[in-house]
């Protein structure tokens, strides 16, 4: 793995344009995101918006966000990078149709939360162009969607991974690193197995959670009881919940090995809890509170994300 820091701070007009032509499919919160901070950054030159909702690309061009709506096929014609902001599940498709538009010289990624699928799927979509494809997964989001979550502040000192590929040339992953650093980003290369499992961990496993939980407690034959008074505690557990259900099934489905794995991890440590509690064991219950709870604090001030 390989960290590179960025001053997320250096003023745009510090560096030039590094994108004659961008065009982003799926203008929701993260390609409408990172289409804003690349517009705040002076680093990009047109925008062009692709995505099945003519409603959704309108609003993006009255926000600002992209300077035209495009189809696939005009902005394969176009754009010098292309960055795919959809669903895992709606990548095959997509990339099927893109193989014969690509031109040559351009850079295509995307930004789904699974990497070992979407490589696979690369190599079976693109053939011999697979070596344009980058795979990458910005870990920054929101509950919120559509246009309006868009954020030129979203990816500001957080982490984007990329997977590269072996076909991926050295001048494509440097432009791609720098245009996530020109957002702000700290820029990680890893295996994309491995980013499968430590995201099906510290990712995958609590929305999932967040969603069981929400489900149990809105099937109470007092839900409405219980969501009355609830506080703080279950606004923060529950707030992923409340993410795009299309694309969250997607993860899950594309990444269902690890995320087995995690939640078998999950249950045991669950049972171990649980059994504290049956036996009354308050000092089990108490250690086993105590480790959580300093794991917690250390990762918050460690992260800044406390």
């Amino acid at each position: 793995m390989t960290l590179r820091d960025f001053d997320s701070e250096a003023p745009a007009a510090a560096s030039p344009v590094l994108v004659g032509v961008l065009a982003v499919v799926g203008v929701g919160l993260i390609g409408g995101s990172l289409a804003a901070a690349l517009r705040q950054q002076g680093a990009v030159g047109r925008v062009l918006g692709v995505g099945r909702q003519t409603r959704t690309l309108e609003r993006a061009c009255g926000l600002g966000l992209i300077d035209a709506a495009a189809s696939l096929e005009e902005a394969a014609a176009q754009a010098d990078m292309i960055v795919l902001a959809v669903p895992v599940g709606a990548m095959p498709a997509i990339l099927q149709e893109l193989a014969p538009l690509l031109r040559p010289h351009t850079l295509v990624t995307d930004a789904g939360s699974t990497k070992f699928d979407v490589q696979q799927v690369a190599y079976a979509a693109l053939g011999e162009k697979a070596g344009q494809f980058i795979p990458g997964h910005p870990i920054a989001g929101s509950e919120t969607t559509g246009p309006d979550a868009a954020d030129a502040g979203l990816y500001r000192q957080r982490t984007v991974v990329l997977t590269p590929l072996p076909e991926n040339s050295a001048k494509d992953k440097a432009l791609l690193t720098k245009v996530w650093e020109r957002c702000g980003a700290r820029v990680v290369t890893m295996d994309a197995q491995a980013h499968d499992i430590a995201l099906a961990s510290v990712s995958h496993v609590p929305h999932f959670l967040a969603s069981v939980f929400m489900e149990q407690v809105a099937a109470a034959s007092d839900s409405d009881l219980r969501m009355a008074l609830a506080g703080t505690g279950f606004r923060d557990f529950t707030r992923i919940a409340a993410g795009s259900p299309e694309m969250w099934r997607d993860i899950f489905l594309a990444n269902r090995e690890a995320l087995l794995s995690e939640l078998g991890e999950v249950k045991a440590a669950l049972e171990r809890a649980e059994q504290c509690v049956r036996d009354g064991d308050g000092q089990g219950l108490h250690d086993f509170l105590e480790r959580a709870a300093l794991a917690r604090r250390f990762w918050g001030s460690r992260s800044g994300l406390s």
